[in-house]
């Protein structure tokens, strides 16, 4: 199994340590370099070429922001896992650096029992560094089609001409997708969007804020009762499942679920789809963005047997290829469009049957 290399980032020289110790612990992981600086983490990415940066956000000299910005700007590929506090402030930076193409986070332990903080830190980077090594050395590429294609629906199918609603689901990589779709949706958007994201409690706001902000459009986060309405956009509540509702001829409400995790997920792609389905039937596009697992895959059957279309993002641009691979490894995928195309071809088939 090929070694990962990771640098360590965190001006605390004591959470240096406990991570560096976590992660020695992990087999093939490699600890190749700490910084306590954001410009010393700069400087070391530069030279030892890490798979894996854990970046504190909040250093002296040039932030996590900064420094993510940065390679950004560089194109440098190592991957970079925010390590996150547990508070408003910190989940709204969090959802920055996400948006910034950060690869995921995790959350600093706060427990006052050293021994159980210790067990949670390294629980949650054990998966996300499974995530990492189950892309590493697939570059999405390689697995890609050289272009958009157009999937080969059933010959009998006949899709629907008029959307009722659009439904968007994702995973890790999902926030930086999200900003690129969007803030390019027409802005007299005939239809709702519902948008599932895997994130937990806490971090859903934020991305709704943050979406808000760059949209013409109105985004939300998810509230019991919520009445959808056209041009809306409402991202699921983390920690809980999102189901739609028909009440009345015209009026669709949002609830807030406990209901058990699926795929390991709360709020989960399929969970909210099954309700879509009941409610628009097949008036309804779905859109599957990058992400671990194969959330979404039966909600896409469901949508397709129905008469909706199901559009996923083309290998080239994700993160985690995993989501859209399962649905067209299913035979379920209409279409495979490229990122920067996507935001154009919902507009396409939406605003295009505006009455």
């Amino acid at each position: 199994m090929t070694v990962l290399k990771v640098l360590i980032v965190d001006d605390s020289a004591l959470f240096r340590t406990l991570l560096s110790n976590i992660l020695r612990g992990i087999p093939n992981c490699e600890v190749i370099g700490t910084a306590s600086t954001g410009q010393t983490a700069l400087q070391k990415i530069i030279e030892l070429h890490p798979d894996l940066v854990t970046l504190d956000m909040e250093m002296p000299e040039m932030d996590g922001m900064e420094v993510l910005q940065e390679l950004k700007r560089r194109r440098i590929r190592s991957k970079v896992i925010i390590v996150s506090r547990h508070t408003s402030a910190g989940a709204q930076i969090t959802t920055d650096a996400l948006l910034q193409g950060a690869f995921d986070f995790v959350l600093k332990p706060s427990s006052k029992d050293p021994t159980a903080n210790r067990s949670e830190l390294e629980h949650a980077l054990s998966e996300k560094i499974a995530v990492i090594r189950e892309n590493m050395g697939q570059d999405a590429r390689t697995t890609a089609s050289p272009a958009p294609i157009q999937a080969k629906p059933e010959s009998s199918r006949r899709l629907t001409t008029k959307y009722e609603a659009v439904m968007i689901g994702c995973s890790t990589g999902g926030p930086d997708a999200l900003g690129q779709i969007v803030p390019y949706l027409d802005p007299d958007f005939p239809v709702p969007i519902v948008i599932v994201q895997h994130m937990p409690e806490g971090f859903t706001g934020s991305l709704a804020k943050r979406l808000n902000e760059a949209s013409e459009l109105n985004v939300v986060e998810a509230s019991d009762g919520l009445v959808l309405k056209k041009g809306m956009v409402v991202v699921a509540r983390g920690g809980r499942h999102l189901r739609l509702e028909r009440r009345g001829v015209n009026q669709v409400v949002v609830q807030l679920t406990e209901d058990s995790h699926e795929h390991n997920c709360r709020p989960a792609v399929d969970y909210t789809l099954r309700s879509a389905v009941e409610v628009f039937g097949g008036h309804l596009l779905t859109v599957i963005l990058t992400g671990m697992g194969r959330d979404g895959t039966e909600g896409c059957r469901l949508v397709r047997q129905r008469g909706g279309e199901v559009i996923v993002q083309d290998a080239d641009g994700c993160v985690v290829f995993g989501m859209p691979k399962s649905v067209i490894n299913a035979g379920q995928a209409d279409s495979i469009v490229l990122l920067p195309q996507i935001a154009v071809t919902i507009n396409s088939r939406v605003c295009k049957t505006k009455r």
